[in-house]
C-alpha cells in the first residue's frame, strides 16, 4: 500500500468512523483519515480522534491610521486569558476552515462595532474550481504570440493573452485546464496557480516563445536572464517625453520599440522645439509623422524587437531632405538599455563613434523613468454556492449585497476589485495578502480565504446566521470547529482595515 492510501482512503459518505480513521468532510473528497495523519490536501488531520485544520486561524493586527509599522506578535505566543486590546483585530479567513457542505454557516461570523458601527464579517475559506491566476509581466520582451499556450511541467496550464503598456500578460488556470482536461493538466494547473498565489516561483514554457520564471513581487527571468526595467514608453512617448533634452546635443534620434519606434526630427514634439529635417530613412511603416509600426518582429533585442544592429532598421540618407556628412545621430532603446551614436560620413552613411559625454544624461534619464521590472500575481475567482450559502439562507442576497456596496469584500485581509455583473467574481493582488495564504483540494480546486463586511443589521435582513455571531475577543479564546491555533500577525502596511473601510460606507444603493 502506498505512503497516499495510507494516509487517507475516499469513499462514499457513511460511518463517521472506519476502523481507527474518521471521515473529514471539508471538502468533496472526504478523506479517512488515520490518527497522526492528514488528508490529501494537506490541511486537515487527526489528532486525537478529532479533524483538526492544521494551519493556524490568521488574526491580522492592523497599525491605528498613524501610519505607524505594525510590529507583529510572535507567531507562536499562546493567549493566556487576559483581556485583549481587539480594536484593531481582524479576524481572516487563512485558517477559519470551509462551508463545505453547504447546508453549515461560516466557520467564523464575528461581530465587532467600530466608530459607534455595529459591524459583521462572515469569514470562510472557499473551494475554487472557477478560478484563475493573470500574470502581468513588466517587460517589453517578447515573451510569445498572444494565444501561444502556457505549459507548466509539460502541461497546458493557460495562454499568453493581450500584451499591455510595458507589460505581457498571461491568463492561467479556469475550470478547463483544472478539470476539463486530463488529471496530469489539472493537478499541473493546480500546483502552478498554487505556487504563483503563495509567492513562490514558477517555470513557465510558452509555445513557440520563451521560458519565464514568474513569481510575485519579483523580477521575471526569461530565458535565464533577469529583466531590470519596465520600459519608460513606447518609442514615439519617449521622443515626447524627452525632445527637450536632446535639443542643440545631436541632430537625430531614433528610438527603437516593437510597437511604435520613434524618430525625432519628423515627429510632431520635434517640430514644435523646431527641429530640421535629417533626410533619414525608417524601414518601417508609417503610421502618422515620427511614428513608424512594424521596423522589426518582436524579439528580445533593442526595445523588444529581434533587432541587434539597430542600423538594420535604416535606409538610405537623402542629402536633399537634410542629409550631410557629420550629422549626429543618437539610437536608443525604450528602456536606455541599449544605446549608440553615430555620424555620417561623406558617402551619407553612418559609423558608429565613441559614445559622447553630452548625451549621456539622457540616457541616463531614460533609464532613471523606467520602473523595476516585477512579476504581479492576480488571482481571480469566482464565490459561487458555498460561500454564499455559508454567509445567508438566501445567497442571492449577498450578492446583491455585494454590488449594492453594503457588503465589503476582502481576501485574507486585503481589498479586491469585485467585477461588474452577474455573481461575485473578484480579483486581489496575492502581494498584498499575507504569506501562504491559499490551499488547495485535490479534486483538483484552490483554496482561498475570503471575508465579507457588512452592518450588523444589513446582516441580518440578508438572512444571516444570527445565533452564530462572536466577538472578536471570544474566537481568539475559543477558536472555533476544527480546533486549530490562533496566530495573530500584522497586516500589510498598505492595506486598509477592512471594519473602518466599512464603517465609513454610505449605506449602498438596493439593488
Amino acid at each position: 500500500m502506498s505512503e497516499l492510501s495510507e494516509r487517507f482512503d475516499t469513499h462514499d459518505p457513511g460511518e463517521k468512523k472506519v476502523a481507527e480513521k474518521i471521515r473529514c468532510d471539508a471538502c468533496p473528497v472526504m478523506c479517512y483519515i488515520a490518527e497522526g495523519r492528514t488528508g490529501a490536501c494537506d490541511r486537515y488531520g487527526n489528532v486525537g480522534g478529532n479533524i483538526v485544520r492544521m494551519d493556524p486561524l490568521t488574526i491580522l493586527d492592523h497599525a491605528a491610521e498613524t501610519g505607524a509599522a505594525v510590529v507583529p506578535f510572535d507567531d507562536g505566543e499562546a493567549w493566556d486569558g487576559e483581556l485583549v486590546d481587539t480594536r484593531r483585530r481582524f479576524v481572516s479567513a487563512i485558517g477559519a476552515g470551509t462551508t463545505y457542505p453547504d447546508y453549515k454557516p461560516a466557520p467564523f461570523i464575528v461581530s465587532q462595532e467600530v466608530e459607534g458601527v455595529d459591524l459583521v464579517t462572515v469569514v470562510t475559506e472557499g473551494i475554487f474550481s472557477y478560478c484563475g491566476v493573470k500574470v502581468k509581466i513588466d517587460t517589453d520582451r517578447h515573451i510569445g504570440d498572444e494565444t501561444a499556450v502556457v505549459r507548466a511541467g509539460g502541461e497546458a496550464i493557460g495562454h499568453v493573452t493581450t500584451g499591455e503598456y510595458g507589460s505581457q500578460m498571461l491568463s492561467l488556470g479556469g475550470v478547463h485546464h483544472l478539470t476539463g482536461g486530463s488529471k496530469a493538466e489539472g493537478r499541473a494547473t493546480c500546483d502552478a496557480m498554487l505556487a504563483l498565489c503563495n509567492k513562490e516561483p514558477v517555470e513557465l514554457a510558452i509555445d513557440g516563445g520563451a521560458t519565464v520564471v514568474v513569481q510575485a513581487g519579483r523580477p521575471p527571468v526569461i530565458d535565464g536572464k533577469a529583466e531590470n526595467r519596465m520600459r519608460v514608453g513606447c518609442g514615439s512617448a519617449t521622443i515626447g517625453m524627452f525632445a527637450t533634452q536632446w535639443r542643440g546635443l545631436v541632430d537625430e534620434v531614433v528610438v527603437v520599440d516593437d510597437h511604435i519606434t520613434g524618430v525625432v526630427s519628423e515627429h510632431q514634439a520635434g517640430k514644435v522645439l523646431g527641429w530640421q529635417d535629417t533626410g533619414i530613412k525608417i524601414l518601417g511603416r508609417r503610421s502618422t509623422p515620427g511614428r513608424y509600426f512594424k521596423v522589426s518582429e518582436p524579439g528580445l533585442g533593442w526595445g523588444g524587437t529581434t533587432i541587434s544592429d539597430p542600423l538594420s532598421i535604416l535606409g538610405e540618407w537623402n542629402a536633399k531632405k537634410g542629409a550631410r556628412p557629420g550629422l549626429s545621430l543618437l539610437m536608443v532603446s525604450t528602456t536606455g538599455e541599449q544605446f549608440s551614436y553615430y555620424e555620417l560620413d561623406d558617402d551619407l552613411k553612418p559609423v558608429e563613434k565613441p559614445f559622447p559625454e553630452r548625451l549621456r544624461k539622457s540616457v541616463d534619464l531614460i533609464e532613471d523613468n523606467c520602473e523595476p521590472a516585477l512579476c504581479t500575481v492576480l488571482f481571480v475567482g469566482g464565490a459561487g454556492g458555498s460561500l454564499r450559502a455559508g454567509v445567508t439562507e438566501n445567497p442571492v442576497n449577498l450578492t446583491r449585497s455585494v454590488h449594492g456596496l453594503q457588503t465589503y469584500v476582502t481576501v485574507g485581509g486585503a481589498p479586491c476589485y469585485v467585477w461588474p455583473g452577474g455573481g461575485i467574481t473578484l480579483m486581489v493582488d496575492v502581494s498584498r495578502m499575507p504569506d501562504n495564504a491559499f490551499g488547495y483540494v485535490p479534486t483538483p480546486a484552490l483554496v482561498a480565504p475570503i471575508e465579507f463586511t457588512l452592518r450588523r443589521d444589513n446582516y441580518l435582513r440578508l438572512g444571516g446566521y444570527e445565533a452564530e455571531i462572536r466577538s472578536v475577543g471570544d474566537v481568539l479564546a475559543r477558536g472555533g470547529e476544527y480546533l486549530n491555533p490562533r496566530h495573530t500577525a500584522g497586516a500589510p502596511a498598505d492595506n486598509p482595515w477592512p471594519p473602518l473601510v466599512q464603517a465609513r460606507r454610505r449605506e449602498g444603493p438596493e439593488r
